[in-house]
């Protein structure tokens, strides 16, 4: 029964990441958490060992999006790689800091993260892109209808923002496309397809370094992985197949909701110790 659980589980965390440029950690970490807290099949699990299997689920993820993006045309090869200058190190600070947490902070810290993206998801639909600048690096995309849209970001910024996102991916095991894709869209006026595509591949490239470093740490349930890294796989192909076909907006709505429960759930649980 665990074992249709997991597979469960990353099959719906791989969907929805990929779908909304996420990851699939944020369904992930929780989920191993309390299927640990509620039953017996998962006992002793820790919040390090959560992120650091999540992150491995992320490669699984990370990859059968960024393959399926590539064949659509929507990812930034360039800008992705640029942007993995600053994640990529973020990532290793991200799994230095997790390893001085307790299972309360942990809960408390990733609890409050969970519903500060509650909100990001709730206002990222309405977020319009800052008059785009001249200077740094500059794009062009046209669509389907023949529209050119302009696009753009300067390095600097562009990498300081990452390595804060790939900080957060190796603190809490998520993807960080929460935070990547509206910087993407709002800051650097990417289409918001591109902005998706080119997150899953930064994060591809992120969860590399980071589930390595847990790995190494022996953060990683091997066993479980072998579940869920083909139902996340999975997953993720049927999230990118459905990015440009579906109008996520009530999946987004449901998804929120369902954030802050388990949000407020983790911080209640970290604050009171159980």
């Amino acid at each position: 029964m665990v074992w249709v659980l997991l597979f469960v589980v990353g099959i719906t965390a791989g969907a929805i990441g990929s779908l909304m440029g996420l990851g699939g950690g944020i369904i992930i970490v929780p989920a191993l958490l309390m299927i640990g807290e509620y039953t017996s099949w998962l006992q002793g699990i820790t919040p390090q060992n959560a992120v650091g299997t999540s992150l491995l689920i992320m490669v699984a993820t990370g990859l059968a999006s960024t393959l399926a993006y590539v064949k659509q045309r929507t990812v930034d090869l360039q800008a992705g790689a640029i942007f993995f200058g600053g994640s990529g190190p973020g990532a290793l600070v991200g799994v230095w800091l997790n390893q001085g947490l307790d299972a309360d902070a942990f809960f408390v810290y990733f609890g409050i993260f969970v519903v500060f993206v509650s909100f990001i998801l709730m206002v990222r639909h309405r977020l319009k892109p800052l008059p785009l600048k001249t200077d740094g690096i500059q794009r062009t995309y046209i669509n389907d209808n023949g529209k050119e849209t302009a696009y753009g970001f300067s390095i600097l910024p562009a990498v300081s923002i990452s390595f804060i996102v790939g900080m957060v991916s190796g603190l809490f095991g998520i993807g960080g496309g929460t935070l990547m894709v509206p910087a993407m869209i709002l800051l650097f006026g990417f289409p918001p397809h591109f902005a998706v595509a080119t997150s899953m591949f930064m994060i591809l490239l992120s969860a590399l370094i980071s589930s390595g470093a847990h790995a190494l740490l022996g953060n990683v349930e091997w066993l479980y992985a072998v579940v869920l890294i083909p139902a996340a796989w999975f997953g993720a192909k049927l999230g990118a197949a459905f990015n440009q076909r579906l109008s996520s907006e009530r999946l987004v709505f449901v998804f929120r909701l369902f954030l802050i429960i388990i949000g407020l759930r983790l911080i209640w649980q970290g604050v009171t110790g159980g």
